[in-house]
């Protein structure tokens, strides 16, 4: 087979990195299912990538990797046995290596889950087989001989597996492309101790801290589901349900998009993990309105083949950024469709629904009614010659598409006439007095955002009107068939359903859905978004579930946040200005430094700017100079000085001289619970920081050199006792905002992850051996800040065209101006009286 595919390899890749693993796993893939179409390309990025030339795909997500590998192989997985697979697959994403440094714990639960179902393909190679293995081979690398022993069902299969060829292939292959030498794979030689070392024994061989090393405080860990394992609420618990808002598929997200849903969600469920709560954190794509239709026509595509597509771009970015949903879905389903009309037809049968006539366009070429987006024309306001039906891109005013001047159908290009057409309503009205209630209640009670509250307010204080939650399309949830027939060709309208997606993706991830969505005694739900989906959330959606009369989980908590500008303009991808979702990876710059990034510039009460040299420093100046310094020097030091075992820091770690350390240091992080609890989420980076630095100015007023470590012995191990549980307290809190950070701190304590407690404890015990260093952050060149500026400032071809565009059209409208203004008064029709303005897109 040619040659079609190139998969990049980083060649610095030591046994028991993350870098190790990913080749491991690829190189299996490759052998296990024959993709003799992949090229070998050794690399100097610190991940592994899968470049598809043909399709003009990069996949930078390891498992996705082995996935595609498994599709587009020649002896390529049988998907019989996908759901089981896939669920092994996320287990080990979100249980194995996330808590691979609880090594013991993590291989008792999956010998359980063995015990229960297998692994999927055990017969037949699959991807979740590669996955698992890879993992734990990689992972055990220099175990103890014994740990495995203690785990007979997952022994077999370990050493059943690493018998196969595609194993031992596997193996040899990504050895031969790494750091790691080349090995004998004979499962005598192979399996030294629990999974082999496939590393030379250097000159000086640093003795690294095991599972059976560990001297820790007890309970201290976070909870861990197995894979097909449900997060249902408990009795008693805090049960935490969170959304983020549902991104519109048919794009590319950039980062005002992420900072402003899926990221700030993911930083308060990963602070509720970490805190132990009954969490769970769903989202999904947006998938059904008139934008999916336009978009399918341009790409010469089905609706359903768009949403395939853009679904899948938008899990990778997601992925990439380590966005740790519990499910991830999407509103075209049949969940979406039955929950969708059990609403409908509950706030029928209660009087809130209404039927009404509006005069609307119609296209008497292709006969049918003509949503917003399919009309386009002359602004009556600029006179942009394409303004849109819904809203003019030019000077960005709202409109009816009755409005437009020289109106046309964006199909066919014909002139549209204009005809009456029935719609229904929902009326806001009367459910005005139950939605200002239960508003007036919860906007206290959940402490909302301040944006959030005033938006509300001031849609209440206007008054609710009556707002059409039907659309002529085809594309949409449908309407029910009974009762409602003269409505078969129209679907329900995307800003009425589109909130129900939060409980239909619920219902795709547990059939208990109602456990989460209907009891809101035992469930709080935080929902976060950017401040123009604050009606849809706050009114629109809480109205609806209130008019069903179902004793329905409704929003405890909005966080809401204003728009993140790009270097003082906006965002644009027609423009090739600013950096989007898939753009970021490209840099090389790690996920959790843009994570930081924009969560410190979150826009939480104003506009916030996107700077690279501001990005810069924050890498630079923050988490390189305060963070990284503080835990390398600290954990080499502890290494070089008593040989990577915590000294004993109980006499002289009591001295009052610390006392005021440890004081600040609980003063913090009682400040920083307090954040996030009232969901704070940029003031946490702040917090974060100072505990960071405070550690810094611990270590240099006392002095931690050779000389103190001579002179005072006591008094040093104090200081690297102290100092080594401070940055295990770190972290905790780094967890909800860089997850990689946290989960390689632990690895470098040889601990488990930590939960955020309430106050700082001495976790580490006297005695307990930490792992190998690694440096959490790099330099960046300030000479990037103009590279960076350049490749993501706007593509000057087509602003050149674009401004040659305007010239033309103002030498045009300069000479027809008075003919434009006379055929704006003729042309233009208004809407009748009982047809509201058309709400913006709720997404």
């Amino acid at each position: 087979m040619a040659t079609s595919l190139k998969l990049n390899v980083p060649t610095v890749a030591p046994r028991g990195s993350p870098a190790f693993a990913q080749a491991l796993k690829a190189c299996c893939a490759i052998t296990a299912f024959q993709a003799d179409q992949v090229q070998f390309c050794k690399s100097t990025d610190t991940a592994v990538s899968l470049e598809a030339p043909k399709e003009g795909v990069k996949i930078v997500d390891i498992n996705a990797i082995v996935r595609y590998l498994a599709r587009v192989g020649g002896a390529a997985f049988k998907t019989s046995e996908r759901a089981p697979d896939d669920a092994w697959i996320e287990w080990e994403e979100l249980v194995l290596r996330p808590r691979i440094s609880e090594l013991s714990t993590v291989l008792d639960l999956a010998e359980q889950l063995l015990l229960k179902s297998g692994i999927a393909g055990t017969g037949a190679v699959s991807p979740a087989q590669i996955i698992l293995f890879s993992t734990l081979y990689d992972s055990t690398a220099g175990a103890s001989p014994s740990i495995l022993d203690k785990h007979p069902q997952l022994k077999t299969w370990f050493r059943t597996t690493l018998d196969s060829e595609w194993a031992i292939e596997g193996i040899q292959k990504a050895a031969a492309m790494t750091t790691v030498a080349p090995v004998d794979t004979s499962s005598a030689k192979a399996v030294k101790g629990a999974a082999g070392t496939a590393e030379k024994v250097a000159k000086k061989p640093v003795v690294v801290g095991t599972v059976e090393d560990r001297k820790l405080a007890d309970g201290i860990g976070m909870k861990a589901y197995g894979p097909g394992e449900k997060i249902l609420p408990v009795p008693g618990q805090r049960n935490i349900l969170i959304t983020s808002a549902l991104p519109y598929v048919n794009n590319v997200p950039h980062l005002g998009n992420i900072i402003g849903s899926v990221l700030s969600a993911d930083v308060y469920s990963r602070y509720c993990k970490a805190r132990n709560y009954n969490c769970l954190y769903v989202c999904g794509t947006d998938e059904y309105g008139t934008a999916t239709e336009t978009k399918a026509l341009e790409e010469k595509v089905t609706p359903r083949q768009l949403c395939d597509k853009y679904n899948a771009l938008h899990q990778d970015v997601y992925k990439w950024f380590n966005i740790g949903f519990d499910h991830f879905g999407r509103t075209t389903t049949p969940e979406q469709t039955a929950i969708a009309q059990d609403i409908f037809l509950k706030l029928h049968k209660n009087g809130y629904l209404s039927e009404d006539s509006i005069t609307q366009l119609y296209c008497e070429q292709h006969d049918g009614f003509l949503a917003d987006r399919y009309v386009e024309g002359t602004c009556p306001k600029c006179q942009y010659d394409d303004a849109r039906g819904d809203q003019c891109d030019k000077c960005g005013t709202l409109l009816d598409p009755m409005e437009l001047i020289k109106p046309r159908c964006k199909l066919d290009n014909a002139t549209p006439v204009v005809r009456p057409t029935k719609h229904i309503y929902l009326e806001l009205g009367k459910l005005q007095p139950q939605e200002e209630a239960w508003f007036n209640k919860s906007v206290v009670e959940g402490a909302w955002a301040r944006n959030g509250r005033n938006i509300t307010e001031a849609w209440l204080k206007e008054g609710l009107q009556k707002r059409a939650i039907t659309r002529d399309l085809t594309w949409g949830t449908p309407l029910p068939k009974e009762g409602f027939e003269d409505y078969q060709k129209k679907v329900l309208y995307v800003w009425f359903d589109a909130c129900i997606g939060y409980v239909s993706i619920t219902a795709t991830y547990t059939p208990e859905w109602e456990k989460w969505w209907k009891d809101p005694e035992n469930v709080k739900l935080y929902q976060f978004m950017g401040k123009d989906n604050v009606p849809f959330h706050s009114v629109i959606f809480p109205s609806s579930q209130l008019g069903t009369g179902d004793n329905w989980t409704m929003v405890h908590h909005i966080s809401t946040t204003e728009y993140l500008q790009y270097e003082g303009g906006k965002f644009s991808k027609s423009r090739n200005v600013g950096v989007f979702g898939n753009n970021a990876q490209d840099t090389g710059i790690p996920a959790d430094v843009w994570r930081f990034y924009l969560l410190a510039s979150r826009p939480e009460t104003g506009d916030t700017q996107f700077i690279w040299r501001d990005f810069i420093f924050k890498n630079n100046s923050e988490l390189l100079a305060r963070l990284g310094n503080f835990v390398n020097r600290l954990i080499k030091f502890a290494i070089a000085k008593y040989e990577g075992l915590v000294p004993d820091y109980t006499t002289a770690g009591n001295d009052p001289a610390f006392d005021s350390f440890k004081t600040d240091i609980n003063n913090t992080l009682k400040s920083y619970v307090e954040e996030l609890e009232a969901v704070h989420i940029r003031a946490g980076t702040d917090l974060l920081m100072a505990v960071a630095q405070r550690g810094n100015q611990f270590l240099q007023d006392n002095k931690l050199d050779n000389a103190t470590f001579a002179a005072e012995p006591a008094k040093t191990a104090a200081v690297v006792g102290l100092g080594l549980n401070l940055i295990y307290l770190l972290s905790a809190l780094c967890y909800p905002y860089m997850p990689a950070t946290a989960e390689s701190i632990a690895r470098q304590l040889n601990a488990p992850l930590r939960t955020i407690p309430d106050v700082w404890e001495l976790d580490l015990k006297v005695g307990h051996r930490i792992g190998a260093a690694e440096y959490l952050f790099s330099m960046i060149d300030l000479k990037k800040e103009t590279e960076w500026q350049t490749k993501y400032g706007g593509d000057k071809s087509v602003e050149e065209a674009l401004k040659e565009e305007e010239k033309k059209k103002k030498a045009d409208k300069k000479a027809k101006r008075k003919g434009a203004a006379k055929k704006a008064g003729e042309g233009s029709a208004s809407a009748s009286a009982s047809a509201p303005p058309p709400p913006p897109a709720a997404n």
